[in-house]
């Protein structure tokens, strides 16, 4: 079977759930057993997301192959339980950054270079290459932006190209768009859903299937008003309503007809549905029974997004141990001293400090870092967060008061954080961190193999300094454990307490390959610790309170 096109575009908005409506569709394809792979084109003049402020735009998510990529990717994977690749995600930035050099390179063979067909050639081979590297019965492509931007046409063109190369039976075009509600009339207005859509004609593109994002149901009415205006079939009309968690969307949008109208359009032959898994991952969520509060002290908490993965994988731990999970968002940098820490921190469950780059808020993170130790609330450093529960260690039980990271004292004299010898020397930003995939080898009957249940794995990474193993041997006299290496045991991956049931960091970012119906095993296992020393918590405040009386 020849590969399939799904592209989906976005009108009058932006953030209209462009990605969730692309990974539900692409989760309920693979429930008809087809092979699905996702893709997000970012018009964006950025090569990649790597160098973007959080604050501004979310988390950057990074594949197996090191490629660091839009939040969205996260949703791809998450959904549809596929690990991408570097076609995954291309910006406007890489598209122009790859098409210049092929020209300084003379690939063009003395060409005026063009928007077309060398910009549009560029982008299609992303998609091509896609359906090649993962050999996809579906490839599913996310055009960032609102249709009418200037930078996005581009890629609209190219997709329009892809169409007429690979023939319209086998390309479906999907537009999300929004249908405002008027609450001085009490009326839902489609008019701007058919600007929207005329705009999308205009580039060449026909819509087969028009997704209306709105509060509420828009009725009837609207639905053939914008099926008549837009020239879509009227069950190609689909509504996607915000749903209390957003992996009830691919239920909701399976039964509202997108697979069938989607499959009908590509000329499809699939059994129905299997969605027995995803029934079942949704009734785990509507039974839990139990409540926890998880701290997650960062320096980028005015924007949730910047957390997105760490957030959804502490939710899928939640689904696996009966829990709803909590989170209260604590910036670093108000924790100034332990007084502000047990102030914010003292009726907590869990304790969660994640990545991040820069020296704002880091003091903070070492004083939670610290209260968790002290109090022996189960902590959980990621990246950044590890390499915080090391200086922590060092300047509390070592003495070192100093002691930091080359990231941010170059000089100092105790840098238990540094970078490598191989590393010394001038830096650039983008592209020099260790990315994507290595391996690590766990150190047997730790609390990092009991999560695993086993001593072998790979996880990805993103980062570009590393434990300094000159203190590598005084931090474990005292105490702290080398829970996980490289396999030629040279870098350290992952450090745990011996007397806790969780208190382990480690340098890569397991949050990057959790999923929904099967939560990442140290997640997991934090939450469970989270759920136990609350019980222990609530035992002792009714203990001490019975024996006040």
């Amino acid at each position: 079977m020849s590969t399939k096109y799904i592209f989906v575009t976005g009108g009058v908005v932006s953030g209209l759930g462009k990605g969730i409506t692309a990974a539900s569709l692409g989760r309920l394809l693979k429930t008809r057993g087809l092979k699905v792979a996702s893709q997000k084109l970012d018009p964006y003049i950025n090569v990649d997301p790597g160098t973007m402020s959080p604050l501004q735009h979310g988390e950057v998510f990074v594949t197996d192959d090191g490629t660091e990529t839009d939040l969205d990717l996260g949703h791809y994977e998450r959904f549809i339980d596929e690990n991408l690749n570097k076609y995954s995600n291309l910006t406007t930035g890489k598209v122009y950054w790859n098409v210049l050099h092929k020209e300084r390179q003379g690939a063009y063979l003395g060409q005026t270079v063009q928007i077309i067909p060398h910009i549009t050639n560029e982008i299609k081979s992303y998609i091509y290459n896609l359906a090649k590297s993962t050999e996809a019965d579906v490839v599913i492509t996310e055009i960032g932006g609102t249709t009418g931007d200037i930078e996005s046409q581009p890629f609209l063109e190219a997709i329009r190209q892809v169409g007429l190369e690979q023939g319209l039976e086998n390309c479906c075009y999907i537009h999300v768009v929004l249908v405002p509600y008027i609450s001085g009339s009490d009326e839902y207005k489609s008019k701007p859903a058919q600007h929207s859509c005329k705009e999308l004609q205009g580039m060449g593109i026909i819509p087969n299937v028009i997704v209306l994002r709105a509060d509420g149901s828009v009725g009837a009415d609207i639905k053939r008003k914008i099926s008549m205006f837009c020239n879509v079939r009227p069950d190609c009309v689909i509504e996607n309503l915000t749903m209390p968690s957003l992996y009830e969307c691919p239920l909701m949008l399976d039964a509202a007809g997108l697979t069938n109208v989607v499959v009908r359009q590509l000329h499809l032959e699939t059994p129905p549905s299997d969605l027995t898994e995803w029934k079942e991952l949704i009734s785990r969520i509507a039974t839990r029974s139990k409540n926890c509060t998880i701290a997650l002290v960062g320096k980028y908490v005015k924007l949730h997004d910047a957390y997105l993965s760490v957030m959804e994988s502490l939710y899928h731990a939640g689904f696996e141990n009966e829990s709803k999970v909590d989170i209260r968002w604590v910036d670093s940098e108000n924790l100034q001293d332990q007084q502000r820490c047990s102030e914010e921190l003292a009726d907590v469950d869990g304790i969660i400090i994640p990545g991040g780059f820069g020296d704002r808020g880091i003091e903070g993170m070492i004083q939670a870092a610290r209260y968790a130790r002290e109090n022996r609330i189960p902590c959980f450093g990621i990246c950044l967060g590890m390499q915080i529960m090391v200086m922590e260690f060092a300047r509390d039980v070592l003495g070192y008061a100093d002691a930091n990271s080359s990231e941010f004292t170059p000089d100092g004299q105790h840098n238990v954080i540094a970078l490598m010898p191989d590393q010394q020397g001038n830096i650039p930003k983008g592209g020099t961190m260790r990315l994507g995939k290595y391996p690590c080898t766990i150190t047997p009957s730790t609390h990092m193999a009991a999560c695993y249940g086993k001593t072998e794995i790979d996880e990805r990474h993103r980062h570009r300094y590393e434990f300094n193993n000159d203190f590598r041997e005084e931090m474990q006299q005292k105490g702290l454990v080398i829970a996980g290496t490289s396999p030629d045991g040279r870098l350290v991956e992952a450090v745990e307490l011996p007397d806790r049931e969780f208190h382990i960091g480690v340098q890569f970012h397991p949050e990057f390959k959790s999923r929904p119906n099967h939560a990442h095993p140290l997640f997991k296992g934090f939450i469970a610790a989270a759920l136990n020393y609350q019980c222990e918590r609530l035992h002792h405040e009714h203990t001490t309170m019975h024996e006040s009386i």
